[in-house]
Order: C-alpha cells, then sequence, then structure tokens
C-alpha cells in the first residue's frame, strides 16, 4: 500500500491558511490539514534576522500527491519563499491509513 506523508508548511496569518487548507482538502490532495495558529518563528531574511508571528499547517496526504500539496501550497502562498517540507510517516493505524486512502483516491487518477 502506499505510504503516508504530512506536508509541513506555515503561513502568515489564520486566514490566508484556511482558505489555503480548505481549497487543498477540498481538491482531494490531502485528507486532512491540521492549522495550529500562535506560533512564533525566529529566522535569518535577506541577511536580517527576524520575529514573525506565523500559523502552522500540516497536510495529511499519500507520497504520490505530495508534489501537487507542495505546488498548490506555492501557488497560493503570499511568500517569495514558503516553508514546504514533506516528512514520510513511520506508523499509521490502519483504519486511519485506509481513511486517508480512500479520501484522496479521486485526485490519483
Amino acid at each position: 500500500m502506499e505510504r503516508a506523508v504530512f506536508v509541513y508548511t506555515t503561513w502568515p496569518s489564520l486566514v490566508e491558511a484556511e482558505e489555503a487548507g480548505r481549497s487543498i482538502v477540498q481538491k482531494h490532495l490531502a485528507a486532512c490539514v491540521n492549522i495550529l495558529p500562535g506560533m512564533v518563528s525566529h529566522y535569518w531574511w535577506e541577511g536580517q534576522l527576524e520575529r514573525g508571528e506565523e500559523v502552522v499547517m500540516i497536510f495529511k496526504t499519500r507520497a504520490s500527491l505530495a508534489h501537487r500539496v507542495s505546488e498548490e501550497v506555492k501557488a497560493q502562498h503570499p511568500y517569495a519563499t514558503p516553508a514546504i517540507v514533506v516528512l514520510p510517516v513511520e506508523s499509521v493505524e490502519r483504519s486511519y491509513l485506509g481513511w486517508l486512502m480512500a479520501e484522496t483516491e479521486q485526485a490519483t487518477g
């Protein structure tokens, strides 16, 4: 059976994250997205140490759709260089994996 992956990304606001997350899930590219507001990031950008308040998003999808999820994130994202990280999932409860695969099957055709 195909493997599950998580696609991790961050967004500048809850409103933007919800719009993008709903759009990607609506297309069946991911079975679910978790949106976690309230993250504080410290990072280097263009030679300056920056601080930003961001929203974490974790898409739950199949490995074969990770590239399409990443492309959708890039297309909708306001950042020039969005954080997009595909994380392999080592183990998934069997019935949950079945649900995830069923919910994303439509996008694989």
